[in-house]
């Protein structure tokens, strides 16, 4: 049979309306080969998803993404998105918004709940989540982060304000003067270091004896430790114990008047015995001293000496 012009144009145009149509609904997520159930689902913000986004389940895709619209006056958002696979879930899933990549898009992602008695059928609305991405989790920790750095900047200035009011002038022209007297002095230091090194160098056999001698004066202080350490310190102990109950005994024998020195302390009449002759010898003086030709009787020409007379004070 053979066809005319007018059939094949016909065909042709039916073919090319078929495809457009197929096409069309593929762009949009539908495909028209294949049974696939509709869900809905609401955000307050969808974060950059986009039409035609893929929908996965534990990272398999299983539909698509068909229209992003207002549900509501006060901005809340409603995706909705197809299923093409057979795979049963709850009504209590949760269906998260999040990054495939670093570069990709954001994807729609299904977090089944396997509740038999509570199955999702086509045209429920299920519960919505927004999943922090890679840089969504980095910028949020890059947050505090930055406040803490902009705080610092904000100090480093105020303090480099405060160095710059500090370092005037005339404290520059201080401080310069301050670095120069400081070159002076490490070059003295230097100086003297060499001028030290020299005098160690010319005089290090006199420091070797130095040493020499310490070591030997050590060695001598330890023997004579060693030899303090073998006294018997014990018998000396005993040895003074012993003087000491000796003075002891000599001191209770003296406050009991046993011996001449305890007599001599303790007898009170043997005190005035010595009290009365220290008096007479001392009359006796004086009276040598007033009279002295009683005692000693020299006479050349034979003149009689004359009769002792007692003084009207015995005293004088």
């Amino acid at each position: 049979m053979k066809l005319t012009r007018e059939v094949k144009t016909g065909i042709l145009a039916i073919g090319a309306i078929l495809l457009f149509i197929f096409g069309y609904s593929f762009l949009k997520g539908t495909n028209l080969f294949q049974d696939s159930r509709i869900f809905y689902v609401k955000y307050q913000n969808v974060e950059g998803l986009a039409k035609s986004a893929p929908v996965t389940i534990n990272g398999l895709v299983v539909g698509k993404v068909n229209n992003i619209g207002f549900g509501s006056k006060g901005g809340g958002l409603v995706v909705k998105f197809t299923v093409e696979s057979d795979f049963a879930f709850s009504k209590n899933s949760m269906v998260k918004i999040y990054s495939a990549g670093l570069i990709g898009g954001k994807s729609l992602g299904i977090f089944p709940d396997y509740n038999a008695n509570n199955l999702a059928k086509s045209g429920d609305t299920l519960r919505g989540e927004i999943d922090l991405g890679m840089l969504d989790a980095v910028s949020k920790a890059l947050g505090p982060l930055q406040n803490k750095l902009t705080a610092t900047l904000t100090s480093v200035d105020t303090l480099l304000a405060g160095v710059n009011e500090i370092l005037n002038e005339e404290s520059r022209t201080n401080l310069q003067s301050a670095i120069k007297d400081l070159n002076s002095t490490m070059r003295s230091l230097n100086g003297a270091s060499g001028k030290l090194n020299t005098l160690l160098a010319n005089n290090s056999e006199k420091l070797d004896r130095t040493f020499t001698n310490l070591d030997d004066m050590a060695a001598n202080f330890s023997t004579l430790s060693d030899s303090l350490a073998q006294l018997e310190v014990g018998r000396l102990v005993s040895d003074l114990d012993k003087v000491v109950s000796g003075f002891d005994a000599i001191v209770s024998k003296i406050d009991n008047g046993e011996g001449s020195v305890g007599k001599l302390i303790n007898d009170e009449k043997l005190y005035n015995n010595l009290e009365g002759a220290s008096k007479q010898l001392e009359q006796l003086l004086q009276d040598l001293k007033l009279n002295p030709k009683r005692y000693v009787n020299i006479s050349v020409f034979g003149k009689k000496q004359k009769e002792y007379t007692t003084p009207e004070d015995p005293n004088q």
